[in-house]
């Protein structure tokens, strides 16, 4: 049976056209799943009986399947998701001032190992497919507004979830063809109607799958960087060896020339004496100068097993002020939910293994079309 939450505006509208229902259709559904989350089709009142008792016979909302749902002392929430045969991710909402964010998992696990990262130690199992991909922010959304939630952002039974972030497990562009059809959906007005400067895909730096983003559905762009030389990133980001910084910060310049804000987010988590020094923080001047960019500071998350240390608070400081003395847009970032282990880096869901880690070197250089 179809999943509904699968299919992206394109894909509903040939659902229909197959089935000889007028174009209408698909728009009259995609609101009633991504607007009013509603989990049965029968709920679709103003959708004929035989249409609706044709369309439950063929397709449904089949939403996550919520293994553990936890809020932290500052409001952050993370949801523990099933996909099956042993394996879980996990998706975090973000309530701030003036909006609701969530951080949405691409993969079960992760192949590309950056050192620092909880997710990565686990190794990989899987690409999520772009309904359990969409699932989680109809999951949040609809989970949000059943539980009554009150933020100033939020209008009377208007969805809460104003901004989403691709910074959960997985590296969103190695499942490039399930996360695409996704940004779509949240940003078609006829589903979540996010405008693409709220929403951001963060990657380690597959630079062919940024081109092919640039093309195909630009998005606000965020690049794990993390260190500022291609020496020091072969050890904290393996895949730096297949696409070094050169050629990163290259892809950068032109995803610029279609991307809806005027800069790129360079995201740089701060290791204790491994990439926090005054000299690390001149050479990031350097390889940024020629990229429209800011850059977000992340103090280090400790996980079990972690071999890093957190950078102490006046080195972080200082760092922020070398880039901003330069020009550069820098922020430090606060750390959120680390009491439930939702903070940055601190993702590790439920996987269960079935490739070995390090995989960066044995990711295609082409991009299949």
């Amino acid at each position: 049976m179809i999943n509904l939450l699968d299919l992206e505006p394109a894909a509903l509208d040939a659902f229909f056209a197959e089935r000889g229902e007028k174009p209408f259709r698909a728009r009259q559904v995609s609101r009633w799943v991504h607007q009013r989350f509603v989990d049965d089709v029968g709920a679709m009142t103003d959708i004929a009986r035989p249409l609706r008792e044709r369309l439950a016979a063929e397709a449904g909302i089949r939403g996550p399947r919520v293994l553990r749902d936890t809020t932290a002392s500052d409001g952050t929430r993370k949801w523990l998701l099933d996909a099956g045969k042993g394996n879980a991710v996990e998706a975090v909402y973000i309530p701030e001032d003036d909006r609701g964010t969530l951080c949405i998992s691409s993969q079960a696990g992760c192949a590309l190992d950056c050192a620092f990262c909880s997710t990565g130690k686990q190794g990989f199992n899987r690409n999520l497919e772009t309904g359990e991909i969409v699932g989680q922010l109809w999951h949040a959304n609809r989970t949000l507004l059943m539980d009554g939630i009150r933020a100033p952002w939020v209008e009377a039974g208007r969805a809460p979830i104003t901004n989403v972030v691709m910074m959960g497990m997985g590296e969103p562009l190695a499942n490039f063809d399930h996360v695409v059809p996704a940004l779509r959906l949240f940003l078609d007005d006829n589903a979540y109607g996010l405008s693409r400067r709220r929403v951001t895909l963060s990657t380690s730096g597959l630079v062919p799958w940024i081109d092919r983003l640039r093309d195909e559905c630009p998005v606000a762009l965020a690049v794990s960087l993390h260190a500022p030389t291609d020496a020091l990133r072969d050890g904290l980001v393996p895949i730096n060896r297949r696409h070094p910084l050169a050629e990163l910060m290259a892809a950068c310049r032109r995803y610029l020339d279609k991307a809806p804000r005027d800069f790129i987010t360079f995201e740089y988590v701060m290791l204790d004496g491994v990439n926090d020094q005054p000299t690390h923080a001149h050479e990031l001047v350097r390889l940024v100068r020629d990229v429209p960019c800011k850059i977000n500071l992340i103090p280090f998350n400790p996980f079990p097993g972690s071999e890093f240390g957190t950078s102490p608070r006046e080195r972080i400081r200082a760092f922020a002020r070398t880039l901003q003395d330069a020009g550069i847009v820098a922020t430090i970032r606060k750390t959120r939910g680390e009491d439930i282990d939702a903070a940055c880096g601190q993702l590790a869901g439920q996987v269960q293994d079935r490739v070995k880690r390090r995989l960066a070197a044995r990711i295609p250089l082409a991009v299949a079309r």
